[in-house]
């Protein structure tokens, strides 16, 4: 039993590490693109941001449910 309970701070980090992987690059390739379109079209500036927030916010809450995921590992 003892060595279950020295792997559950590993099992907590790889968790929260491999949960944080997919938002991190989805936040990278939204930040991009979004700066990609207002550079090709800055008056469209108003129109890109709302969106890329929403779309950030969605990916970094699949991160805060790997967080949930590694607070709840026992």
């Amino acid at each position: 039993m003892n060595e279950v309970n020295t792997l559950i701070p590993l099992a907590k980090a790889i968790a929260i590490g491999v949960g944080a992987i997919g938002p991190g690059i989805g936040i990278g390739m939204i930040g991009s693109k979004a700066m990609e379109a207002i550079g090709r079209n800055p008056e469209a500036a108003g129109k890109i941001l709302v969106p890329m927030l929403l779309a950030a916010a969605f990916a970094e809450a699949v991160a805060i449910y790997a967080l949930v995921i590694a607070f709840s590992i026992k």
